[in-house]
């Protein structure tokens, strides 16, 4: 029997980059998610409408600043995607 290189092997044609693609939409969706909610706690106290908007996005940026600059550097040592062949 002879050997064939011409096996499919998934992990070399998934595309490197929608890895980071997928977490940048996670960590949006929960940025708004969980702003929507911080707003709405400030919606009864009498704010206007205009310093809602710079709370909502004050809140979206907030968790991208934390995420990408201090908990992904402290959890992930080293890169998501290290190829190791």
């Amino acid at each position: 029997m002879g050997v064939h290189n011409n096996i499919h092997i998934p992990k070399e044609s998934w595309p490197y980059w929608t890895w980071f693609a997928i977490e940048f939409f996670i960590v949006l969706a929960v940025g708004a998610l969980s702003s929507r909610e911080v707003v709405r706690l400030f919606e009864k106290t009498f704010v206007d409408p205009g310093m809602q908007n710079w709370l909502f996005f004050g809140v979206i940026g907030a968790i991208f600043v934390a995420w990408y600059m201090v908990i992904r550097r402290l959890v992930f040592k080293r890169p998501i995607l290290e190829n190791r062949w």
